[in-house]
């Protein structure tokens, strides 16, 4: 195992313009004799993110690249959910709920209690007699099997509803819709903040991570793969990374990341895509979420802060990866559905947000995604490359670590096994203690209680960070323009700490406005141009390319969502051009 520039533990994790710097140099040396990398991770999503964290807490010397910003593809675009998936239990898939149940009880009560919480669930009963021993007998064995992880569960047990106490929980829906319920619980998280944090802690621990770096080309000696080709997208510059092994973690990009190696022994992925509503809380009156099935999927009203988001659709995309499009049918679709237990039906004027996301699931013989597997696979196609694929954002960390284990195997030095099991993410060790103090730091900074506990919510025990920012410039404590939820001082910490590279990661992911605010982030953007602009050290033509990019990216997803099908949805959606760096 190599050390290298930089390779210690970096204070607080930041992702700064400065260590992005200092990124780049350490990279650039591992074309050194010596210094090569012992393993360099494709891909920023959130299984190339845990497997960063996965294999620098065993001592490795390690880096991950990612095109494009932290999550940007399907890791910030899910249901923000944690959970077994009891779907999958229905069809029998055990161990997979088994897993995935271990892993939210995980999260939730381990790995980040701070951007973690449960969220609980009505199953609507629709048939006296019959539905309530089938349904009820499954979900108490969701709950059991989620006990024996040997940690907390991190939610509560279910319980059955009559109908009464089901309208009394959600009383706006139909009186008619259902004969009973049972609440049960699931986890919650914020899951582009979560990557974002969990790059970090990788990065706390010693891990270089450059955001807006691509992998043009692999390097070969023979057959073997002995690291990769960058362009660093930022000021158009090229070099070579060189690493004894390089993890390939980029999702619905899979394919296209292979083929730059082999065509042989390849696995084959294909891309599902889901979207989601984002409506207000007060468009209708419940406690709790729903879980609805429809005929093609599983349909989710998930309370979401003062929205909820309601989704989502399961349907083959072909289409560009990058910028998968909501058409107006999957609208339609999911209003229809959910109006159908709703007393006041939803419509478009209600829907404050749309996003789409794609799941990465492995290719089979089935022509419908719903019915692919939400197993992953670690593969070897060639010395030096390991490529994971499929799997579910909840399992991430045992997928990064079967990715990491296969790595390691043809190493010659002994490489300590996996123990991220142990390894809270930033943020979360003191979160309990600081929210406990959440009054306290309120009288002490001047920042109202409301606030403070927005922000424990999202930094957690890092929370005090963002406030001495306030401490410094005041003027930081109002909130951005249109989207009271959030501060000026998260658009300044997001570049200052948390990676952001444009006013689009601030708006989509470091913070969810785009989805939130019922202009989507039009108004907040100069805002946020300004105020990242000055950490970043942009030019006035630099922070008006940001902002008028951001207003074209909005106008574009507004029209593909008048479209009637995914081509002309994608065609839309394509009018604008990812934003270029001005150099």
């Amino acid at each position: 195992m190599n050390s290298f520039p930089g390779g210690a533990p970096k204070a607080g994790g930041a992702l700064g313009p400065d260590e992005r710097e200092a990124s780049l140099a350490a990279l650039r040396a591992t074309a050194e004799p010596g210094k090569e990398l012992d393993i360099l991770i494709v891909g920023g999503g959130i299984v190339g993110a845990g497997a960063a964290l996965d294999a620098v807490t065993r001592g490795l010397s390690v880096a991950i690249v990612e095109a494009n910003d932290w999550a940007a593809g399907t890791s910030s675009r899910s249901s923000k959910l944690i959970h077994g998936g009891l779907r999958y239990l229905e069809m029998l898939d055990f161990a997979l709920v088994k897993e995935a149940l271990h892993e939210r009880g995980l999260i939730l009560s381990v790995l980040a209690p701070h951007l973690a919480r449960p969220v609980p669930f009505l199953y609507p009963l629709t048939k006296r007699f019959v539905e309530r021993p089938y349904v009820g007998s499954g979900i108490a064995l969701y709950d059991a099997m989620s006990i024996t992880g040997g940690h907390s569960r991190g939610v509560p047990f279910h319980k059955h509803l009559s109908r009464r106490g089901t309208l009394r929980a959600a009383p706006s829906l139909k009186n008619d819709a259902f004969v009973g319920s049972i609440r049960y619980y699931d986890g919650q998280v914020d899951d582009a903040k979560y990557v974002a944090n969990l790059i970090r802690t990788a990065a706390y621990y010693g891990a270089h991570a450059v955001n807006q770096m691509a992998v043009v080309d692999f390097l070969r000696e023979g057959e073997r793969v002995v690291g990769a080709k960058v362009v660093d997208h930022e000021d158009g510059s090229s070099f070579n990374i060189r690493a004894k092994q390089v993890i390939n973690a980029t999702g619905v990009w899979t394919d296209e990341t292979q083929a730059m190696v082999t065509d042989r022994g390849q696995l084959k992925v294909r891309a599902s895509k889901g979207i989601h509503l984002v409506v207000p809380r007060d468009r209708f009156q419940s406690t709790v979420g729903l879980i609805l099935r429809t005929e093609k999927s599983v349909l989710f009203v998930i309370p979401w802060g003062r929205h909820w988001i309601i989704g989502t659709t399961d349907t083959d995309w072909n289409l560009d990866k990058a910028h998968p499009a909501a058409s107006s049918k999957d609208i339609d679709y999911i209003l229809e559905h959910v109006n159908k237990v709703l007393k006041r039906p939803l419509t478009r004027e209600d829907v404050e947000g749309v996003y789409a996301g794609l799941r990465p699931l492995l290719a089979g013989e089935s022509d419908s995604t719903a019915k692919l597997s939400r197993e992953h696979i670690v593969a070897h196609p060639v010395p030096g490359l390991v490529v994971v694929a499929g799997g579910k954002w909840t399992t991430y960390r045992v997928m990064a670590k079967d990715a990491v284990d296969e790595a390691t195997r043809t190493m010659d030095e002994r490489v300590p096994p996996s123990c991220t099991e142990s390894i809270p993410l930033l943020g979360a060790s003191g979160f309990k203690a600081a929210w406990n103090k959440r009054s306290r730091m309120a009288e002490e900074t001047g920042v109202h209680v409301a606030r403070v506990e927005h922000l424990l919510n999202r930094y957690g025990s890092m929370a005090p960070e963002v406030l001495a920012l306030i401490a410094e410039n005041p003027e930081l404590a109002e909130p951005l323009p249109g989207a009271d939820d959030y501060l000026g001082a998260e658009a300044v910490y997001a570049a200052k700490f948390e990676g952001a590279r444009h006013v689009q990661d601030v708006l989509t992911r470091r913070t969810r406005i785009s989805i939130e605010a019922w202009d989507r982030g039009v108004s907040a953007a100069p805002v946020v141009a300004k105020l990242m602009g000055e950490v970043l050290g942009w030019s006035d033509a630099q922070r008006e390319s940001e902002i008028k990019h951001y207003l074209a990216r909005v106008d574009a997803e507004r029209l593909s969502q008048e479209q009637p099908d995914d081509e002309s949805a994608d065609a839309a959606r394509l009018g604008v051009e990812d934003i270029v760096p001005l150099r």
